[in-house]
Order: structure tokens, then C-alpha cells, then sequence
């Protein structure tokens, strides 16, 4: 690979929603530190960045948002404790998360959308692309979506986003993509975005999945970005203007992703991303396969 453009090191990981789709568990505790097995779903996301070589992340959060700061610091009594026991293994999961980057948190203060949160990053970020994640979406770390779209970034620069195809029955669901074939698998020109389009409106079946690697000229733009829908600032509306302007920030590709995703932003799907991840654990899956066929045996 040919390196045109800066290394990116940093990763913005917007964290300031209320999760009300799982109350009453998140009346108190963040959503994002919902356990998906044994650990929080944010340490998958972190995870990620950092096998994709980000290692300085920046966390944008808001009230009652304490606990994940707590998650990726240091707890020493806690690890005292374990060390007097001799528990070298759950001692090491305790340390696991507070090595993993160097973390660093704003809040975002009004709630005022996805583009509002990217922006607050801007002092962090400064003059140099960097990588956004949604803490919803979590990707296998065997399918290395992120890594992709990092090296097509220093290959291309501007910015690059990650689709994935859906039923076009669920593409309102979804920020939408325009794009043109390019010469390469997998990798799409975008030539235009919209937020959560009626099937009949959408330009295509290509949904925006919580991915992103920017060109900073999104600050500028998202500074100049009027609320949108739901009366938010919504980063789609900012990506559109890039998209349907080059001379702005370089060019918008798309990376399709056709690899294992698991939706911990709806109730069902969270439990099922649970089943899946708990079922291809090496230490886990086999009794829990043996339990959950017997279950669903009896049950049909």
C-alpha cells in the first residue's frame, strides 16, 4: 500500500445517548456498559479502534456517563484484592481494559445529535482525519472492517464510510448511500447521502453502518450544518455536502461491509448478538450449545 496522506491515531467514540430503548436497566447505568457476555459493549468498540492502530480515543459522553470513565481507569482495590487471592486470570481481564488506550473525554452537554457530538471533538482531533465508531454497532473483530477503511483513507484521503446492504423494506431505518462502482471490490464512490429515506425515496439499498473515517473539513461543515431531522444536527446532512462537492474535502468512498455485525441497539438483537458471541467462545460455546439446542428443542 501506498501512504499518501497522515496516519490516523484517533478514534472519536460518540457515547452521550440516554439508551431509553432499555430501560429500566439504563435508569442508572450508561447503555454502552450493557454486557455483551462478560464484557461491556464499549470495550468491543475501543477494542476495535485499537486493532485498527487508534490508540488514542476520545470518548464524547454526557450526564451519568461516570461509569465508563471508571471502566477504563484503574481500580486498585479491586485489583489488590484479586492479587491477594492469586486470581492471576480475572486480575488480568481486570487490567486488560485500562492498557488498552490512552482515553481522553468531553461532554457533549446538549443532546443535540450524531453531528453535534462529532463536532465536540474538534479541539482533540485538530487538522488530522480520524476514525468515528457508534458504540451500536459491533463488528467481529475477524472481519477487520475498520483497518480497511483506514488504509483506503491514506491511499484516497478524504473521507470514507461504511455500507452495508439491506432489505429495502429497511433501508428508513438506516442513513442511505447514492454511490458508482469503482474498479475495486467492494469499495464504492458515494456520490450522495440521506438520512433514513422512505423505501420508495431511497437512492439504493446501501445503509450507513456506524463506521466512519473523516477528512477534519467535516468540523468546518458540520459548523455550518443546520438541525435536521428530529431537529438535530445530523452528521449525514454534513457528509452529503462533501459528498456532492470533491473540491471541498476530497473525495467520499464507501467500504461494503459483508462481514459479521452485531446490533446491540435494539433489545432483540443485543440478545441475540449475546447468543451468537457467547455460542463462539472457545471456553463458553460448547456447553452453551449442547444447553441452547436442548432448549430450543423442547420448546418447538
Amino acid at each position: 500500500m501506498t501512504q499518501l496522506h497522515p496516519v490516523i491515531k484517533k478514534a472519536v467514540i460518540p457515547a452521550a445517548g440516554l439508551g431509553t430503548r432499555f430501560l429500566p436497566a439504563t435508569k442508572a447505568t450508561p447503555k454502552e456498559m450493557l454486557p455483551v457476555v462478560d464484557k461491556p459493549a464499549i470495550q468491543y468498540v475501543v477494542e476495535e479502534a485499537v486493532a485498527a492502530g487508534l490508540d488514542d480515543v476520545l470518548m464524547i459522553t454526557g450526564r451519568n456517563k461516570r461509569p465508563l470513565e471508571d471502566h477504563f481507569d484503574r481500580n486498585y482495590e479491586l485489583e489488590s484484592a484479586l492479587i491477594a487471592k492469586g486470581d492471576d486470570d480475572r486480575l488480568k481481564k481486570v487490567q486488560e481494559s485500562s492498557d488498552l488506550a490512552t482515553m481522553h473525554y468531553v461532554r457533549q452537554g446538549d443532546p443535540r445529535g450524531l453531528g453535534h457530538a462529532v463536532l465536540c471533538a474538534a479541539p482533540h482531533v485538530g487538522d488530522e482525519p480520524f476514525a468515528v465508531l457508534l458504540g451500536d454497532d459491533l463488528i467481529d473483530p475477524r472481519d477487520p472492517l475498520l483497518q480497511q477503511m483506514v488504509e483506503l483513507q491514506q491511499r484516497t484521503g478524504g473521507t470514507v464510510i461504511a455500507l452495508m446492504e439491506v432489505d429495502p423494506k429497511s433501508i428508513h431505518l438506516y442513513g442511505c448511500a447514492a454511490v458508482e462502482n469503482t474498479d475495486e471490490d467492494g469499495i464504492v464512490r458515494i456520490t450522495g447521502l440521506v438520512e433514513k429515506p422512505d423505501a420508495d425515496e431511497a437512492p439504493s439499498n446501501y445503509a450507513i453502518i456506524g463506521r466512519y473515517v473523516l477528512s477534519p473539513t467535516i468540523f468546518d461543515i458540520l459548523r455550518e450544518t443546520e438541525p435536521g431531522r428530529g431537529g438535530e444536527i445530523q452528521l449525514t446532512d454534513a457528509l452529503q455536502k462533501l459528498a456532492a462537492d470533491e473540491s471541498i474535502g476530497g473525495p467520499v468512498h464507501g467500504v461494503v461491509f459483508r462481514g459479521r455485525r452485531y446490533d446491540t441497539g435494539d433489545r432483540g438483537d443485543y440478545l441475540r448478538a449475546i447468543v451468537r458471541l457467547a455460542c463462539e467462545r472457545e471456553d463458553l460455546g460448547p456447553e452453551f450449545r449442547t444447553w441452547l439446542h436442548s432448549y430450543v428443542t423442547e420448546e418447538m
